[in-house]
């Protein structure tokens, strides 16, 4: 894996974690319940596909999470901020 290929994939994963938890989050309307979907799916894959991830790997699946956790976080200031839709 290149250097270009690995940043774009830290951007693109941690931009796809957040706009899908964002998503998930207007739409079942709870904050964690996203994060604790990511964690399952990831587990899940890893397991079924008896895959160990190497560093660099890992360190991507990282910043999706770190995405998927900024969206729950964001729809909670949100809240409190007072926005009703969120």
């Amino acid at each position: 894996m290149s250097v270009l290929q690995f940043i774009v994939s830290i951007v693109l994963f941690s931009v796809l974690g957040f706009g899908i938890g964002f998503i998930f989050n207007m739409i079942l309307r709870t904050t964690w319940f996203p994060v604790v979907i990511a964690i399952g799916i990831l587990v899940g894959t890893l397991i079924f596909q008896g895959i160990v991830p190497g560093i660099w790997d890992a360190i991507i699946l990282g910043c999706g999470m770190i995405g998927t956790i900024a969206s729950g976080w964001t729809i909670q200031t949100l809240r409190k901020k007072g926005y009703r839709m969120f």
